[in-house]
């Protein structure tokens, strides 16, 4: 399979997908071969909420080599609307925007490309639910 279409085919990057476990109902992502919460090795695919809140977050100034030319950007803890946590870059947006309890949603965006003509990468985002 080739590099793109491998990237593609990762469900948590493009369809925002976790695991549900099919024993104690934890959600879990990226999804895990084993529950964190009672070790099932039983899960089916869920869907999460596309709208959060932020819970915390970083400006980060000094940034890794494949990001350095996008610093200084937002890292945030955002907890979905069904309660799960996720770690991601609040895009369009300047830490002194920011607030507790910010209203955010989740959009797809290019996380970064290898070199000049290389494969471009897309993940998810998120930005201030009162952008449109």
């Amino acid at each position: 399979m080739s590099a793109p279409r491998y990237a593609r085919e990762i469900p948590q990057r493009y369809r925002f997908e976790a695991a549900r476990c099919r024993q104690c109902r934890k959600i879990s992502f990226p999804p895990r071969a084993v529950c964190a919460g009672c070790g099932s090795e039983s899960s089916e695919p869920a869907s999460l909420s596309d709208h959060g809140k932020i819970v915390t977050w970083t400006v980060v100034r000094v940034a890794p080599t494949p990001f350095a030319l996008q610093a200084p950007y937002v890292v945030a803890i955002v907890e979905l609307d069904d309660g799960v946590r996720v770690t991601a870059q609040i895009a369009d947006a300047h830490g002194e925007e920011l607030d507790f309890g910010t209203p955010v949603r989740r959009v797809l965006r290019r996380v970064r490309a290898e070199d000049d003509g290389g494969i471009i990468e897309y993940g998810y985002k998120f930005v201030l639910a009162r952008l449109t």
